[in-house]
């Protein structure tokens, strides 16, 4: 009975996550392609890396609101706090009939922000509530819930954000034929759309019913107390940190990729349109959602370690492709693999984690290793804000750098691997 009673709290809490998921992923398109069309990639790029060194901090802030309120109090004010903002940024926008940029970056930082506590009170409630012997199942299905969503976002996305004409028209780097005209939507109506998401995954989560498998000790101490405790479980624990560091850096090339180069590589280096862009989320989506259905199915007599190490010298080899390259069915086809990697590795690792990490500390573990990630990425993203990988087609120079760094930690997995997996 308890366990049909999580069954239904989970898909409840997946619907929620996939509708709000949708219109975020619109917007988190939208703006980055905002920003390229308008010639003002490097002020995004610089006011990405301020959010992103904000959300270091923040983020284990945020792993200790994890650990010490009810997973669901958490996704409530979460949603609440994000959806209110992003109402009034879009009300404003309708009433001037523009957005001043520091308003569109807002949308962008609330976005980043409201990820920090979202998804490692996801992961931490799905662990709370699922027997171990299901953990596996578990975060293939968040993958395939959430990339489904994905899918249809970047499809929309691509139509959305340059409108397209009927009759014959370029679309996805291809002439294609469209038997109706669709309106290019202003970035304040989409703003609106990914608000009202909000609200309505805050009306889901409140009928969520659930009790935990296993009795949980929340922590009460200082703040300070709560993230020390954190630190010291992984240094008393080196192989999971080192586990967690450089199992990451596949998905902190990803968000470097997406959000601050793939725009400029689609203008700059295909010289082609916003669909590209938006058609390559949506396609590695598509590839995430593969990785959900059946990576545990391609890694079944594989450890997961070894399976991590294979999918991070796979994604290095990609990056390389694209720097390599200049045509748009490689970016697609990129796009289709990276998808399949991250995703692949995010349910290996935390797979992983959960058979490893107690739940009273996931938060706060997955946190530290948030605010690597995010530091990592940030080193990028400044990186790559510089003059030389902005100035023409040198972004693809940005795509050699992370192919090395993927490979670097590639190795540095296998030189400790008896470690890890012990």
């Amino acid at each position: 009975m308890r366990q049909a009673a999580h069954q239904q709290s989970l898909w409840l809490l997946f619907t929620a996550n996939g509708i709000s998921g949708f219109a975020q992923g619109v917007s988190m398109l939208a703006i980055p392609w905002y920003f390229a069309r308008s010639g003002e990639m490097s002020f995004y790029n610089t006011c990405y890396g301020i959010i992103t060194f904000v959300v270091l901090f923040f983020g284990l802030y945020a792993g200790t609101l994890v650990d010490k309120y009810s997973r669901k109090a958490n996704f409530l004010v979460t949603n609440l706090a994000a959806g209110g903002i992003l109402l009034t940024i879009a009300l404003i926008g309708f009433y001037q009939g523009h957005l001043p940029d520091i308003l569109v970056i807002i949308v962008f930082g609330v976005t980043m922000l409201s990820y920090n506590i979202h998804y490692p009170t996801l992961y931490a409630f799905g662990q709370e509530i699922t027997e171990p012997a299901y953990y596996h199942k578990l975060n293939s299905n968040i993958e395939i819930v959430g990339q489904s969503t994905s899918v249809l976002s970047g499809a929309f996305a691509a139509i959305l954000l340059e409108g397209v004409d009927a009759g014959q028209t370029r679309l996805f780097g291809m002439d294609v034929f469209m038997p109706f005209k669709v309106a290019k939507w202003e970035i304040w109506e989409v703003f609106l759309m990914d608000g009202v998401t909000y609200f309505i995954a805050v009306l889901l989560i409140y009928f969520i019913r659930y009790s935990p498998n296993r009795a949980l000790h929340r922590h009460v101490d200082s703040i300070t107390q709560r993230v020390k405790a954190g630190f010291v479980y992984l240094k008393q624990h080196a192989a999971f940190l080192i586990f967690g560091l450089f199992s990451y850096a596949v998905f902190a090339m990803l968000i470097v990729e997406i959000f601050s180069l793939l725009p400029a590589y689609v203008e700059s280096h295909l010289n082609e349109k916003g669909s590209v862009f938006a058609m390559a989320d949506g396609i590695y989506a598509l590839g995430a959602l593969c990785a959900g259905l059946f990576v545990n199915k391609v890694f079944a007599n594989t450890n997961k370690v070894k399976a991590v190490i294979v999918l991070t010298l796979i994604t290095a080899a990609i990056f390389f492709w694209m720097f390599a390259s200049k045509a748009v069915w490689v970016v697609y086809v990129v796009s289709l693999i990276l998808g399949f990697t991250n995703a692949g590795i995010r349910v290996l690792r935390l797979t992983y984690l959960f058979n490893h990490i107690p739940n009273e500390l996931m938060g706060r573990v997955n946190s530290i290793f948030n605010m690597a990630n995010v530091l990592t990425r940030s080193l990028f993203i400044f990186l790559f804000s510089t003059s030389f990988f902005t100035f023409g087609n040198h972004v693809i120079w940005a795509y050699f750098a992370m192919s090395l760094f993927l490979l670097m930690s590639a190795l540095i997995l296998i030189f400790h691997y008896r470690k890890i997996n012990a």
